[in-house]
Formats: structure tokens, sequence, C-alpha cells
């Protein structure tokens, strides 16, 4: 566990999770993400569930983080 300062107490983090995840449950994610909040600002982490995902990904999600680069990340030329 290193120290979170300065620049990193405003990092922008996305977390998903599928609700129906056999090998992490989603509990486990509920509580990772509340961790994070209380080791950085927590206006800057957004947590996501999807309905019916398991331990995979699906188009909402993709989406979702694809918002998340375009809104956090410079365009690439």
């Amino acid at each position: 566990q290193g120290p979170i300062s300065g620049v990193n107490k405003e990092i922008a983090v996305l977390q998903c999770h599928g609700d129906c995840d056999p090998l992490v449950p989603l509990m486990f994610g509920s509580l990772t993400v509340e961790k994070l909040k209380s080791m950085i600002n927590p206006a800057n982490v957004s947590f996501r569930t999807y309905s019916g995902m398991m331990h995979s990904s699906c188009i909402e999600e993709m989406m979702d983080v694809k918002q998340f680069i375009d809104k956090h990340l410079p365009p690439v030329d």
C-alpha cells in the first residue's frame, strides 16, 4: 500500500462489475469501491453494475469504458 497524495488523490476511476459474477461476487466489488472512495476523492470514483453479466463483459460496459476514456484521456492524433 503506497502513499496516496497530491495528483493521485484526484485520479478518475471507473469500476465495472456484473451482478451475476460467480468468481468475484458483487459484494467484493462494492467493498472495493468504498475503499477507493476512502482513499481518493470520492467524487471521482464511478461504480457501474450490469444486470445479468457474469465474469465477462457486455456492450453496455464497453460503451461506458469508451465514454470514460473519451472524457478523461487526451485524444490521440
